[in-house]
């Protein structure tokens, strides 16, 4: 693994506020850590398209090209007039510094409100706080965040590397 140190720079800017939706919009699972962005597990055609009904503007897939999602996702989601976009993270091991950049490139790219999700929310959770602690939240906050957006069995490798980064 790979400290993302090197991936955003500490203390850059937030990310670009995004409108928020009406609470029951997307219900079935999904948290909303922040204004304007969603997370969870893997979401069905109907939720994409529930997705799409409320405003959401850009889809976030952190699976694996190889993990069965049940349909066409991306296909669908284009369908749908959501952009669409994957960066594949393999649990622990895809906690890296390039997928930290890869995940503040898409979402400040992003023009409106976000579902970034994975098969479980804990990638994304996982993901989230590493992001969250490059820009200036302590490890406790980082962690907190991630646990807000869906991790769970990934915190104590997370943990792991924000202490190593904070030790820097």
């Amino acid at each position: 693994m790979v400290s993302p140190a090197s991936a955003v720079e500490r203390g850059s800017a937030p990310l670009p506020a995004r409108p928020e939706l009406p609470a029951t919009s997307l219900s079935n699972g999904f948290h909303q850590p922040d204004e304007g962005l969603y997370t969870g597990g893997q979401p069905t055609a109907a939720q994409l398209q529930q997705a799409a009904s409320a405003g959401i503007t850009t889809v976030i897939d952190l699976r694996q090209p190889n993990e069965d999602r049940g349909f066409d996702e991306a296909t669908t989601a284009a369908g749908l007039g959501l952009n669409y976009v994957r960066i594949p993270v393999a649990g622990a091991a895809g906690l890296t510094a390039a997928n930290v950049q890869a995940l503040q490139a898409a979402l400040t790219r992003s023009n409106g409100p976000v579902l970034l999700h994975c098969a479980s929310g804990n990638r994304v959770g996982a993901l989230l706080a590493l992001l969250k602690h490059q820009q200036g939240a302590s490890t406790e906050e980082a962690l907190q965040f991630g646990r807000s957006a869906g991790m769970t069995s990934l915190e104590t490798q997370t943990r792991t590397l924000l202490e190593q980064d904070d030790a820097r």
